[in-house]
């Protein structure tokens, strides 16, 4: 079983916040895939499917983006899921709107929902999928862009993006981060 992690702030007014576009893609990627409805358990949202032949837990932590740990590590305890069977989608603002990167440890580069994380389970050495938000610019603009919503400029992108993922998903249950990357940049290439 593989333990697919979306982050998140759960409150609905944060529901379109660039922060929270890692429940969006876990979303898609629930809906696309025909998972099990959304239940509460360890401390968040779950819903089971199968992508790819492999059997997957998504969960979407309710414990607020700095104490995701405190969701991740149960589930990842009683579904006995190593770090390495885990991958977390998270924001990324060292990266382009709607670009993707993926990869294993390394550290929290200020993302305080992966230092939780590592935290909780006593190791970095989990999968990332890094969803590219853009930066605003400057240092003191960061909380303002994170906590705000997407723009209706970003909406196109966006949308794209998110369906991108879903469809690339496959490649990341096989354990072909490369493929799935590059699927990815496929899909959400602009028409000319």
């Amino acid at each position: 079983m593989l333990l697919w992690v979306g982050l998140g702030n759960p409150e609905p007014s944060q529901a379109r916040h660039r922060h929270n576009i890692g429940f969006m893609a876990l979303d898609e990627i629930a809906r696309r895939h025909r998972f099990s409805p959304w239940r509460k358990r360890f401390k968040g949202e779950v819903a089971e499917g199968m992508v790819a032949g492999h059997k997957v837990l998504a969960l979407k932590p309710l414990t607020y983006m700095n104490a995701s740990g405190e969701a991740v590590q149960p589930a990842a305890a009683f579904m006995k899921i190593p770090p390495a069977g885990i991958t977390v989608f998270h924001d990324e603002l060292d990266l382009a709107p709607a670009k993707v990167r993926v990869k294993l440890g390394g550290g929290a580069a200020g993302h305080n929902g992966l230092r939780d994380i590592q935290r909780a389970l006593g190791s970095p050495e989990y999968w990332r999928v890094r969803l590219g938000i853009g930066h605003p610019g400057h240092k003191d603009r960061v909380h303002g862009h994170v906590l705000g919503n997407f723009a209706k400029v970003d909406e196109p992108w966006l949308a794209n993006l998110l369906d991108a993922v879903a469809d690339a998903a496959p490649n990341l249950a096989e354990g072909k981060p490369e493929a799935f990357m590059t699927r990815v940049a496929l899909l959400t290439q602009e028409t000319p």
